[in-house]
């Protein structure tokens, strides 16, 4: 393992086939492809109109423990699995988000898996690929400049400038723009109020994006937006302002899915990007669903840990889009469950059973909480060279406890060959363990009563306290008619609970609401916890710092 090359280098020597190949194999037409050069296209939504009385496929869900410096790679299983399914001679898809450039040049580098098991173009794919990421951007700036023109050019509306609720955005992470104050420098300039910036994939755009069945569907989410209140308290909506038709406009070309294929040539959907910690944290709607059509079995991930993506994309995308999951993934390493046991990074390569038992704890959380879905799921045990036979032992003895099936992944290594095991497990469990999918919450409980679900049943909290802000908010937006939407928790993605320090299965604790947020357009609510930001910042020193170009055009650094 310790010669495999990096990520980006195996990327750049990949044989990748022409798109309208990979097209052709899942049995779309050649007028419903739109290329972007020869490894990337949007594919019509006619597709999904021309299959819609077709069967689905099966839906498996990959997700995670809770995330740990020492890594556990869930997009890299994800893509594995699924060139491992194809290898078995089944007709599969992948459908993954798309990359953020600010994790990209930030902390975490590039999002199109690892090893030999990627999706490619990689370089493409992590930087600017189709634009979808721009528009959602430009979309959203339309409307905030839409804004401050309608408070310069006299304000028909009645909108009280201090309540405007609409933030730019920007898909990079700086910290500089969280808070800002515009229209300085006299009255020619605009109006003067506080307002900030947000990072483009946690915009309420990118979510009606991921949400919406199709551009009418998007334009309608547009035209629910809430940007402000009025001098007597009334939500003021972008289509009050006659913006939504326009930013659908800008829309377009975005709301369509964007095909790729992995290292082995599996084809791949990658739309949509919204974070898992600060948004709902899953691919397009769009994408999804399509893909089931395409295939008879379809991969998808959803962000960060079962606590946040996995409650997100059962609560919300699967209730909105109907789909019912046959199966979940839990990836897990040995290395991360030590550090949720207690062992810091820089031991991490020694045995020690017992922080391993300890750290189970986590993995263990999360079993029981796709378990509350209804879902049956399989345990990946992502392989690292120095995973020693005693540590591999015991988490197998301690998964069967579980009553969960459990599986060695080795696709960074391997790909699809290193996956084999874990997917005939997943196959097996699909066929012999039916689903009984079910959501934790209805919507008919009040706002409060979904988010102590979530934090109790799910973080396992004991309460949940709520700052004098937040509990104003609510009662503000049951008071308008808005009681009745799913709620999408901002909380760190580092802990089961609200605080990033409390790693493993932390116990006696509360979950604290801080402030809480309105997408009306998407159609959910958004309670935000503890210390988490809505605008990442860079680190000391950022991935971009190793990221360069030759004269010759090669990227370095990237991953």
């Amino acid at each position: 393992m310790a010669n495999i090359p990096a990520d980006i280098e195996i990327a750049q020597a990949a044989k990748m086939q022409n798109v309208m190949d990979i097209a052709e194999s899942l049995g779309i037409d050649s007028d419903e492809v739109e290329l972007y050069g020869n490894y990337k296209a949007k594919i019509s939504l006619d597709v999904y109109r021309r299959l819609e009385d077709k069967p689905n496929g099966k839906l498996i869900l990959v997700t995670a423990i809770t995330p740990t410096p020492a890594g556990e790679g869930k997009t890299t299983t994800s893509v594995g699995l699924t060139d491992a399914i194809s290898r078995l001679g089944k007709k599969v898809m992948v459908c993954l988000r798309e990359p953020s450039l600010g994790p990209s040049f930030g902390i975490k580098g590039g999002a199109a898996g690892g090893g030999y098991a990627q999706v490619v173009p990689m370089e493409d794919i992590n930087l600017h690929f189709t634009g979808d990421i721009h528009a959602v951007t430009y979309a959203n700036n339309l409307l905030a400049a839409m804004i401050d023109n309608h408070l310069q050019q006299g304000n028909q509306l009645n909108i009280d400038p201090r309540t405007v609720t609409w933030r730019r955005v920007i898909d990079l992470n700086d910290r500089a723009l969280r808070y800002t104050v515009i229209g300085l420098g006299g009255k020619v300039n605009g109006v003067p109020r506080e307002t900030g910036f947000d990072i483009s994939v946690a915009s309420e755009v990118m979510a009606c994006l991921c949400l919406a069945s199709d551009l009418m569907d998007l334009k309608e989410r547009f035209s629910r937006i809430v940007i402000g209140y009025t001098y007597e308290g009334k939500p003021v909506t972008a289509g009050d302002l006659e913006a939504h038709g326009s930013m659908a406009l800008l829309m377009k070309d975005a709301i369509k899915p964007n095909l790729v294929q992995t290292l082995e040539n599996t084809p791949a959907f990658i739309h949509g990007g919204p974070f898992a910690n600060i948004a709902h944290g899953c691919n397009s709607i769009t994408a999804t669903k399509t893909a089931l059509k395409l295939a008879d079995y379809v991969v998808t991930e959803a962000g960060f840990g079962a606590d946040l993506g996995a409650e997100k994309f059962f609560d919300v995308k699967c209730r909105y889009a109907g789909f019912k999951p046959d199966a979940a993934v839990i990836v897990a390493t040995i290395r991360a469950l030590k550090m949720h046991g207690g062992v810091p990074k820089t031991e991490l390569a020694e045995e020690n059973l017992e922080a391993l038992r300890k750290g189970f704890e986590n993995l263990d959380k999360h079993i029981k909480n796709i378990a509350k879905f209804g879902v049956p799921a399989v345990v990946a045990i992502n392989v690292f060279p120095t995973d020693t036979e005693a540590e591999l032992k015991l988490l197998y003895e301690l998964c069967d406890e579980a009553g969960v099936e459990v599986a060695l992944s080795e696709v960074w290594a391997k790909g699809g060959e290193g996956g084999l095991e874990l997917a005939k497990k997943v196959l097996s469990t699909i066929e012999n363990k039916p689903s009984e999918f079910k959501v934790l919450y209805d919507l008919e409980l009040s706002t409060k009563e979904k988010i102590n679900k979530i934090a109790t049943e799910i973080y396992g909290a004991d309460g949940v306290n709520y700052t004098p802000a937040a509990d104003k908010a609510i009662q503000q937006y049951e008071a308008m008619g808005y009681g009745n939407l799913p709620v999408v928790m901002a909380k760190t993605q580092y802990s089961l609970s609200d605080d990033a320090t409390k790693l493993g299965r932390p116990r006696n604790f509360t979950i604290t609401v801080r402030e809480v947020r309105l997408s009306a357009g998407a159609g959910f609510l958004v309670p935000i916890t503890g210390a988490i930001m809505t605008m990442p910042g860079l680190p000391k020193r950022p991935a971009a710092c190793n990221i360069d170009i030759n004269e010759e055009g090669v990227i370095t650094g990237l991953f």
